[in-house]
């Protein structure tokens, strides 16, 4: 199989070549060269951290070792699937229902390990295809992810997922939470991290409205 790029964002470009994903994170002109090497190196051996221990507690690709410890690349298996962002609203009920709480419980996973992801949306969830139950879901792109025990992290986290099913799915986006957040409740602090996440929408509806 020849390369393909099948993603091409601001930070970096997906190569799809024989089943494998390589991550390419894209040079920026507009910092200093040194700079920008030191940048781009550190954001892959984080997100390289970062997938090697998700990877072991929930659906995450493995990334493959990094021999160089200065690239800039992260090469990872090619999940295939279908992206939720673009599936979820047509799954029957009771299939949705099943999807939403194994992402909660994935998200409750990540926090007791301490895995912020950074960028919990729809279009950063796979939807397995080869999941006889069909309700198998992957998780990608930690390029914003980090490690925090912060109770406050994990809220943003929560309503950064609820900002876009609010966004994406906004027919159905308040059962769509209600299930997720029912699987998140299988994670050791989920009362302080749902009370948290009160404080944190509070303060947003503060400064829209000021």
């Amino acid at each position: 199989m020849s390369q393909k790029i099948i993603a091409s964002g601001a930070e970096a470009n997906i190569i799809l070549e024989n089943n494998l994903i390589t991550k390419d994170r894209i040079p920026k002109g507009y910092r200093l060269k040194q700079i920008d090497d030191k940048i781009r190196k550190i954001r892959t051996r984080s997100e390289t951290k970062l997938l090697e221990k998700a990877s072991q507690i929930i659906n995450a690709p493995q990334p493959q070792a990094q021999k160089d410890k200065n690239s800039t690349k992260i090469k990872m298996p090619f999940i295939k699937g279908k992206k939720l962002s673009e599936h979820l609203d047509s799954l029957p009920e009771k299939q949705a229902e099943k999807v939403c709480n194994a992402i909660g419980e994935s998200i409750a996973k990540l926090h007791d390990a301490d895995i912020i992801h950074g960028d919990l949306t729809t279009s950063n969830i796979i939807l397995d295809e080869k999941d006889k139950n069909k309700e198998k879901v992957w998780f990608i792109d930690f390029g914003l992810g980090f490690h925090s025990a912060r109770i406050e992290d994990k809220a943003v986290d929560i309503h950064l997922i609820k900002q876009a099913l609010e966004a994406k799915h906004f027919q159905h986006w308040e059962k769509y939470l209600k299930y997720i957040l029912e699987g998140y409740k299988t994670s050791a602090n989920s009362t302080k991290v749902l009370e948290q996440l009160k404080k944190v929408e509070s303060r947003g509806r503060y400064k829209e409205k000021y």
